[in-house]
Protein backbone atom coordinates (compact mmCIF):
# COMPACT_ATOMS: atom_id res chain seq x y z
CA UNK A 1 0.00 0.00 0.00
CA UNK A 2 1.34 3.59 -1.10
CA UNK A 3 0.60 6.80 -0.18
CA UNK A 4 -1.82 9.26 -2.20
CA UNK A 5 1.28 11.64 -2.80
CA UNK A 6 3.74 8.32 -3.96
CA UNK A 7 0.37 7.55 -6.36
CA UNK A 8 -0.26 10.34 -7.77
CA UNK A 9 3.41 10.95 -8.80
CA UNK A 10 3.50 7.74 -10.52
CA UNK A 11 0.27 8.11 -12.41
CA UNK A 12 1.53 11.23 -13.66
CA UNK A 13 5.14 9.65 -14.58
CA UNK A 14 3.00 7.16 -16.77
CA UNK A 15 0.98 9.51 -18.77
CA UNK A 16 1.47 10.64 -22.39
CA UNK A 17 -0.05 13.82 -23.27
CA UNK A 18 -2.35 13.02 -26.37
CA UNK A 19 -1.92 14.25 -30.31
CA UNK A 20 -2.91 17.78 -30.63
CA UNK A 21 -5.58 18.98 -32.56
CA UNK A 22 -6.44 22.56 -34.12
CA UNK A 23 -9.77 23.85 -32.94
CA UNK A 24 -12.13 26.22 -33.79
CA UNK A 25 -12.15 29.31 -31.15
CA UNK A 26 -15.76 29.01 -31.02
CA UNK A 27 -15.61 25.51 -29.71
CA UNK A 28 -12.24 25.95 -28.00
CA UNK A 29 -13.54 26.80 -24.28
CA UNK A 30 -12.55 24.61 -21.49
CA UNK A 31 -9.55 22.77 -23.99
CA UNK A 32 -6.01 22.78 -23.09
CA UNK A 33 -3.71 24.79 -25.33
CA UNK A 34 -1.15 22.60 -27.19
CA UNK A 35 1.34 25.48 -27.05
CA UNK A 36 1.54 29.09 -26.47
CA UNK A 37 -0.78 31.60 -28.43
CA UNK A 38 0.69 35.05 -29.79
CA UNK A 39 -1.31 37.96 -30.63
CA UNK A 40 -0.85 38.63 -34.99
CA UNK A 41 -1.76 42.28 -33.98
CA UNK A 42 -1.84 45.18 -31.68
CA UNK A 43 -4.60 45.33 -29.53
CA UNK A 44 -5.87 48.30 -29.63
CA UNK A 45 -5.06 48.20 -33.16
CA UNK A 46 -5.13 52.21 -33.73
CA UNK A 47 -4.95 55.19 -31.40
CA UNK A 48 -9.23 55.19 -30.24
CA UNK A 49 -11.56 57.25 -28.73
CA UNK A 50 -12.66 55.48 -25.26
CA UNK A 51 -16.12 57.84 -25.42
CA UNK A 52 -18.42 59.80 -27.45
CA UNK A 53 -17.52 63.41 -28.25
CA UNK A 54 -15.07 65.07 -30.14
CA UNK A 55 -11.69 64.77 -30.87
CA UNK A 56 -9.86 68.16 -30.35
CA UNK A 57 -6.15 69.62 -29.68
CA UNK A 58 -5.57 69.57 -25.89
CA UNK A 59 -3.84 73.64 -26.66
CA UNK A 60 -6.81 75.27 -28.40
CA UNK A 61 -8.91 74.40 -25.21
CA UNK A 62 -6.45 76.50 -22.74
CA UNK A 63 -8.34 78.67 -20.77
CA UNK A 64 -12.10 77.09 -21.58
CA UNK A 65 -14.38 77.67 -18.64
CA UNK A 66 -18.07 77.87 -18.15
CA UNK A 67 -18.35 81.28 -18.30
CA UNK A 68 -15.55 81.65 -21.24
CA UNK A 69 -16.30 78.87 -23.39
CA UNK A 70 -13.92 78.55 -26.55
CA UNK A 71 -15.90 77.44 -29.86
CA UNK A 72 -13.83 75.35 -32.56
CA UNK A 73 -15.24 74.73 -35.91
CA UNK A 74 -16.14 71.17 -36.53
CA UNK A 75 -14.24 69.36 -39.71
CA UNK A 76 -16.17 65.96 -39.76
CA UNK A 77 -16.74 62.75 -38.48
CA UNK A 78 -14.93 59.63 -37.74
CA UNK A 79 -17.68 57.35 -36.60
CA UNK A 80 -17.00 53.95 -35.19
CA UNK A 81 -15.50 50.99 -37.91
CA UNK A 82 -14.28 54.11 -40.41
CA UNK A 83 -11.50 57.00 -40.51
CA UNK A 84 -11.35 60.43 -40.50
CA UNK A 85 -9.51 60.88 -43.57
CA UNK A 86 -8.48 64.42 -43.23
CA UNK A 87 -5.70 66.00 -40.91
CA UNK A 88 -7.46 68.14 -37.87
CA UNK A 89 -6.13 71.88 -37.77
CA UNK A 90 -5.85 74.21 -34.90
CA UNK A 91 -9.42 75.45 -34.22
CA UNK A 92 -11.19 72.62 -35.40
CA UNK A 93 -13.02 69.35 -34.44
CA UNK A 94 -14.12 66.08 -35.14
CA UNK A 95 -17.20 64.06 -34.07
CA UNK A 96 -16.09 60.23 -32.55
CA UNK A 97 -17.41 57.67 -30.90
CA UNK A 98 -16.01 55.25 -28.33
CA UNK A 99 -13.66 52.92 -30.62
CA UNK A 100 -13.45 56.01 -33.38
CA UNK A 101 -9.49 56.40 -34.82
CA UNK A 102 -8.18 59.23 -33.26
CA UNK A 103 -7.88 61.60 -36.49
CA UNK A 104 -4.28 63.15 -37.70
CA UNK A 105 -3.78 65.89 -35.60
CA UNK A 106 -5.94 65.60 -32.28
CA UNK A 107 -4.52 64.64 -28.96
CA UNK A 108 -7.66 64.36 -26.42
CA UNK A 109 -11.48 64.04 -26.78
CA UNK A 110 -13.47 65.96 -25.11
CA UNK A 111 -16.70 63.82 -23.29
CA UNK A 112 -20.22 65.01 -25.32
CA UNK A 113 -21.90 66.05 -22.24
CA UNK A 114 -19.18 68.72 -21.52
CA UNK A 115 -19.87 70.17 -24.88
CA UNK A 116 -22.69 72.52 -26.68
CA UNK A 117 -23.48 73.28 -30.45
CA UNK A 118 -24.07 76.60 -31.29
CA UNK A 119 -27.82 77.03 -32.44
CA UNK A 120 -28.23 77.22 -36.05
CA UNK A 121 -24.46 77.15 -36.20
CA UNK A 122 -24.21 73.03 -36.07
CA UNK A 123 -20.32 73.29 -37.62
CA UNK A 124 -19.84 75.28 -34.59
CA UNK A 125 -19.13 73.27 -31.09
CA UNK A 126 -18.47 75.65 -27.70
CA UNK A 127 -16.02 73.70 -24.91
CA UNK A 128 -16.62 74.57 -21.36
CA UNK A 129 -13.58 73.61 -19.65
CA UNK A 130 -9.76 72.17 -20.50
CA UNK A 131 -8.53 68.88 -21.55
CA UNK A 132 -5.54 67.63 -20.98
CA UNK A 133 -3.50 65.96 -23.58
CA UNK A 134 -4.30 62.31 -24.58
CA UNK A 135 -7.40 62.60 -22.21
CA UNK A 136 -9.94 59.83 -23.20
CA UNK A 137 -7.89 58.15 -25.75
CA UNK A 138 -6.91 54.34 -25.58
CA UNK A 139 -3.96 53.61 -27.49
CA UNK A 140 -2.20 51.31 -30.15
CA UNK A 141 -1.16 48.17 -28.38
CA UNK A 142 -1.82 49.29 -24.73
CA UNK A 143 -3.81 46.10 -24.02
CA UNK A 144 -1.48 43.96 -26.41
CA UNK A 145 1.12 44.29 -28.32
CA UNK A 146 1.89 42.14 -31.40
CA UNK A 147 3.41 38.67 -30.98
CA UNK A 148 2.99 38.90 -27.43
CA UNK A 149 2.06 35.84 -25.81
CA UNK A 150 -1.63 35.55 -25.06
CA UNK A 151 -1.87 32.18 -23.12
CA UNK A 152 0.55 29.79 -22.48
CA UNK A 153 1.05 26.31 -23.20
CA UNK A 154 -1.15 23.72 -20.95
CA UNK A 155 -3.39 26.68 -19.97
CA UNK A 156 -7.02 26.15 -19.99
CA UNK A 157 -9.26 28.11 -22.36
CA UNK A 158 -11.70 30.44 -20.17
CA UNK A 159 -14.17 32.35 -21.09
CA UNK A 160 -11.97 35.42 -20.48
CA UNK A 161 -9.19 33.74 -22.49
CA UNK A 162 -11.27 33.15 -25.73
CA UNK A 163 -12.57 36.81 -25.71
CA UNK A 164 -9.37 37.60 -25.76
CA UNK A 165 -7.97 35.63 -28.43
CA UNK A 166 -11.04 36.40 -30.50
CA UNK A 167 -10.27 40.12 -29.90
CA UNK A 168 -6.87 39.96 -31.47
CA UNK A 169 -8.71 37.22 -34.22
CA UNK A 170 -7.27 33.83 -33.66
CA UNK A 171 -9.17 31.84 -35.65
CA UNK A 172 -8.60 28.51 -34.22
CA UNK A 173 -6.12 26.80 -31.42
CA UNK A 174 -3.96 24.29 -30.92
CA UNK A 175 -5.52 21.99 -28.03
CA UNK A 176 -4.91 18.84 -26.03
CA UNK A 177 -6.75 15.85 -27.51
CA UNK A 178 -9.69 15.07 -25.32
CA UNK A 179 -9.27 11.33 -23.75
CA UNK A 180 -11.77 9.40 -23.98
CA UNK A 181 -12.18 6.88 -21.22
CA UNK A 182 -14.22 3.94 -20.64
CA UNK A 183 -16.32 3.49 -17.45
CA UNK A 184 -17.11 0.03 -16.60
CA UNK A 185 -19.11 -0.88 -13.57
CA UNK A 186 -19.14 -4.00 -12.45
CA UNK A 187 -21.06 -6.34 -10.02
CA UNK A 188 -24.03 -8.55 -9.93
CA UNK A 189 -25.87 -6.56 -7.44
CA UNK A 190 -25.87 -3.69 -9.80
CA UNK A 191 -29.09 -2.67 -11.73
CA UNK A 192 -29.75 -0.09 -14.26
CA UNK A 193 -32.12 2.45 -13.35
CA UNK A 194 -35.31 2.13 -14.13
CA UNK A 195 -35.07 -1.75 -13.79
CA UNK A 196 -36.86 -3.66 -10.59
CA UNK A 197 -34.10 -4.12 -7.86
CA UNK A 198 -35.13 -7.67 -6.75
CA UNK A 199 -33.33 -8.92 -4.02
CA UNK A 200 -30.01 -8.00 -3.52
CA UNK A 201 -30.18 -5.51 -6.04
CA UNK A 202 -28.62 -2.26 -5.81
CA UNK A 203 -28.77 0.90 -8.48
CA UNK A 204 -25.41 1.49 -10.28
CA UNK A 205 -24.39 5.26 -9.76
CA UNK A 206 -20.87 5.46 -10.28
CA UNK A 207 -20.50 5.51 -13.99
CA UNK A 208 -22.96 8.57 -14.21
CA UNK A 209 -21.52 10.65 -11.07
CA UNK A 210 -17.88 10.21 -13.00
CA UNK A 211 -18.81 10.70 -15.99
CA UNK A 212 -19.72 14.56 -14.31
CA UNK A 213 -16.39 14.23 -13.17
CA UNK A 214 -14.54 13.12 -16.48
CA UNK A 215 -16.41 15.83 -18.31
CA UNK A 216 -15.23 18.71 -15.39
CA UNK A 217 -11.97 17.56 -16.28
CA UNK A 218 -12.26 17.96 -20.22
CA UNK A 219 -12.52 14.24 -21.30
CA UNK A 220 -15.24 12.52 -22.67
CA UNK A 221 -16.62 9.61 -21.23
CA UNK A 222 -18.22 6.82 -22.52
CA UNK A 223 -20.09 4.28 -20.66
CA UNK A 224 -20.37 0.42 -21.84
CA UNK A 225 -23.10 -1.84 -19.98
CA UNK A 226 -22.65 -3.45 -16.45
CA UNK A 227 -20.49 -6.45 -16.52
CA UNK A 228 -21.25 -9.04 -14.28
CA UNK A 229 -19.50 -10.88 -12.11
CA UNK A 230 -17.57 -13.40 -14.32
CA UNK A 231 -14.60 -14.05 -15.45
CA UNK A 232 -14.48 -14.36 -19.40
CA UNK A 233 -17.34 -11.51 -19.66
CA UNK A 234 -14.60 -9.32 -17.60
CA UNK A 235 -12.06 -9.82 -19.99
CA UNK A 236 -14.09 -9.16 -23.15
CA UNK A 237 -15.62 -5.77 -21.34
CA UNK A 238 -11.80 -4.97 -20.82
CA UNK A 239 -10.91 -5.69 -24.30
CA UNK A 240 -13.11 -3.79 -26.32
CA UNK A 241 -12.78 -1.15 -23.94
CA UNK A 242 -9.40 -0.54 -24.33
CA UNK A 243 -9.27 -1.34 -28.17
CA UNK A 244 -12.10 1.63 -27.91
CA UNK A 245 -10.80 4.43 -25.25
CA UNK A 246 -7.64 6.31 -24.27
CA UNK A 247 -8.44 5.05 -21.16
CA UNK A 248 -10.35 2.69 -18.69
CA UNK A 249 -11.65 3.09 -15.45
CA UNK A 250 -13.53 0.23 -13.85
CA UNK A 251 -15.74 0.55 -10.24
CA UNK A 252 -15.78 -2.57 -8.25
CA UNK A 253 -14.84 -6.21 -8.81
CA UNK A 254 -10.85 -4.57 -7.62
CA UNK A 255 -10.09 -6.14 -4.07
CA UNK A 256 -9.53 -9.79 -2.94
CA UNK A 257 -12.94 -11.27 -2.62
CA UNK A 258 -14.15 -14.76 -4.46
CA UNK A 259 -15.81 -12.72 -7.09
CA UNK A 260 -13.54 -9.44 -7.83
CA UNK A 261 -12.41 -10.66 -11.15
CA UNK A 262 -10.72 -7.33 -12.64
CA UNK A 263 -7.36 -7.56 -11.66
CA UNK A 264 -7.02 -10.87 -13.15
CA UNK A 265 -8.70 -10.16 -16.30
CA UNK A 266 -6.44 -7.07 -16.65
CA UNK A 267 -3.59 -9.35 -16.33
CA UNK A 268 -4.86 -12.39 -18.30
CA UNK A 269 -5.20 -9.49 -21.06
CA UNK A 270 -1.82 -8.25 -20.74
CA UNK A 271 -2.58 -5.22 -18.34
CA UNK A 272 0.44 -4.55 -16.04
CA UNK A 273 -0.52 -3.50 -12.62
CA UNK A 274 1.74 -0.17 -11.10
CA UNK A 275 0.31 -0.75 -7.75
CA UNK A 276 -2.66 -2.05 -5.55
CA UNK A 277 -3.34 -0.49 -2.41
CA UNK A 278 -3.50 3.49 -1.32
CA UNK A 279 -3.44 4.94 2.01
CA UNK A 280 -6.56 6.48 1.93
CA UNK A 281 -9.68 6.83 3.47
CA UNK A 282 -12.32 6.37 1.48
CA UNK A 283 -10.67 4.63 -1.66
CA UNK A 284 -7.93 1.80 -0.15
CA UNK A 285 -8.57 -1.03 -3.09
CA UNK A 286 -7.21 1.04 -6.09
CA UNK A 287 -5.38 -0.59 -8.60
CA UNK A 288 -3.34 1.14 -11.87
CA UNK A 289 -1.94 -0.03 -14.20
CA UNK A 290 -1.32 0.09 -18.49
CA UNK A 291 -1.89 -2.28 -21.33
CA UNK A 292 -0.51 -1.41 -24.83
CA UNK A 293 0.29 2.29 -23.44
CA UNK A 294 -3.31 3.17 -22.16
CA UNK A 295 -4.14 3.73 -18.38
CA UNK A 296 -6.11 1.00 -16.42
CA UNK A 297 -7.71 2.58 -13.06
CA UNK A 298 -9.25 0.05 -11.08
CA UNK A 299 -11.93 2.13 -8.67
CA UNK A 300 -13.60 0.61 -5.75
CA UNK A 301 -17.09 -0.15 -6.53
CA UNK A 302 -18.40 1.72 -2.97
CA UNK A 303 -19.71 5.55 -4.08
CA UNK A 304 -18.47 7.39 -2.60
CA UNK A 305 -14.89 5.58 -2.63
CA UNK A 306 -15.18 5.80 -6.39
CA UNK A 307 -15.67 9.97 -6.71
CA UNK A 308 -12.75 10.25 -4.18
CA UNK A 309 -10.24 8.51 -5.68
CA UNK A 310 -11.26 9.05 -9.48
CA UNK A 311 -11.22 12.61 -8.06
CA UNK A 312 -7.42 12.51 -6.21
CA UNK A 313 -5.63 10.37 -8.86
CA UNK A 314 -8.24 10.01 -12.48
CA UNK A 315 -9.04 13.26 -12.89
CA UNK A 316 -5.03 14.81 -12.87
CA UNK A 317 -4.28 11.99 -15.34
CA UNK A 318 -7.09 13.20 -18.05
CA UNK A 319 -5.76 16.75 -17.77
CA UNK A 320 -2.23 15.90 -17.82
CA UNK A 321 -3.15 13.46 -21.13
CA UNK A 322 -4.59 17.05 -22.44
CA UNK A 323 -1.13 18.77 -21.52
CA UNK A 324 -2.66 20.61 -18.95
CA UNK A 325 0.16 22.17 -16.83
CA UNK A 326 -1.57 22.34 -13.56
CA UNK A 327 -3.20 19.29 -12.83
CA UNK A 328 -4.05 19.61 -9.03
CA UNK A 329 -7.07 20.23 -7.49
CA UNK A 330 -9.22 23.59 -7.29
CA UNK A 331 -9.00 24.79 -3.82
CA UNK A 332 -10.19 27.51 -1.18
CA UNK A 333 -8.79 28.29 2.23
CA UNK A 334 -11.40 28.55 4.78
CA UNK A 335 -11.62 27.76 8.67
CA UNK A 336 -13.22 25.22 10.97
CA UNK A 337 -16.78 26.08 11.97
CA UNK A 338 -16.59 22.56 14.45
CA UNK A 339 -14.12 20.30 14.63
CA UNK A 340 -13.35 17.35 12.01
CA UNK A 341 -11.96 14.06 13.84
CA UNK A 342 -10.18 11.39 11.86
CA UNK A 343 -9.24 8.53 14.55
CA UNK A 344 -7.87 6.05 12.16
CA UNK A 345 -4.83 5.10 10.41
CA UNK A 346 -5.05 6.26 7.24
CA UNK A 347 -5.36 9.57 6.02
CA UNK A 348 -9.02 10.66 5.63
CA UNK A 349 -10.36 13.14 2.64
CA UNK A 350 -13.68 14.27 4.86
CA UNK A 351 -16.70 15.58 2.50
CA UNK A 352 -17.59 19.24 3.85
CA UNK A 353 -19.55 21.97 3.25
CA UNK A 354 -18.74 25.62 3.03
CA UNK A 355 -21.71 28.66 4.57
CA UNK A 356 -22.08 31.73 3.25
CA UNK A 357 -19.95 33.05 6.06
CA UNK A 358 -17.21 30.91 4.68
CA UNK A 359 -16.77 28.54 7.42
CA UNK A 360 -16.54 24.77 6.94
CA UNK A 361 -18.48 22.67 8.06
CA UNK A 362 -18.75 18.96 7.87
CA UNK A 363 -21.21 17.35 5.31
CA UNK A 364 -22.76 14.65 7.67
CA UNK A 365 -21.87 11.22 8.40
CA UNK A 366 -18.13 10.38 6.97
CA UNK A 367 -18.89 6.34 6.34
CA UNK A 368 -17.86 6.02 2.54
CA UNK A 369 -21.71 4.25 2.18
CA UNK A 370 -23.23 7.60 2.67
CA UNK A 371 -23.76 9.49 -0.51
CA UNK A 372 -26.36 12.04 1.13
CA UNK A 373 -23.10 13.83 2.39
CA UNK A 374 -21.37 13.66 -0.67
CA UNK A 375 -24.35 15.13 -2.46
CA UNK A 376 -24.69 17.99 -0.06
CA UNK A 377 -20.84 18.72 0.12
CA UNK A 378 -18.96 21.17 -1.51
CA UNK A 379 -15.22 19.75 -1.51
CA UNK A 380 -12.90 17.44 0.52
CA UNK A 381 -10.70 18.21 3.83
CA UNK A 382 -7.30 15.77 4.13
CA UNK A 383 -7.49 15.28 7.67
CA UNK A 384 -4.23 13.16 8.70
CA UNK A 385 -4.28 9.84 10.49
CA UNK A 386 -5.51 9.84 14.11
CA UNK A 387 -5.85 13.95 14.01
CA UNK A 388 -8.13 16.43 15.35
CA UNK A 389 -8.87 19.96 13.53
CA UNK A 390 -9.92 22.21 16.27
CA UNK A 391 -12.28 24.67 15.13
CA UNK A 392 -11.29 27.82 14.00
CA UNK A 393 -8.65 25.75 11.95
CA UNK A 394 -7.81 27.23 8.90
CA UNK A 395 -7.80 24.44 6.43
CA UNK A 396 -8.00 24.10 2.17
CA UNK A 397 -10.98 22.33 0.48
CA UNK A 398 -10.57 20.85 -2.55
CA UNK A 399 -13.22 21.96 -4.52
CA UNK A 400 -15.39 19.86 -6.67
CA UNK A 401 -15.33 21.99 -9.39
Amino acid sequence: MISVREALQNILAAVTPLPGERVPLANAAGRFTGAEVVSPVNLPPSDNSSVDGYAVRADDLAGATAQTPITLSLAGCSPAGGVYLGTMQPGECVRVFTGSVMPRGADAVVMQEEVATEPGQPRKVAFREVVRPFENIRFLGEDVRQQEVLVGAGEKLTAGRVGLLAATGVEKVACGKQPVIALLATGNELREAGRPLGLGGIYESNRVSLSMLARQAGAIAETPPLVTDDLPLTKFALERAFSDCDAVVTTGGISVGDLDWVRPAFQEIGGELDFFGVDVRPGKPFAFGRRMGKLFFGLPGNPVSAMVTFYLLVRPALLRMQGAQNVLPPHRSASLAGPLVNDGGRRHFMRVTIDAEGQVHSAGKQASHVLTATARSDGLVDVPPNTTLAAGTLVKVLLWD
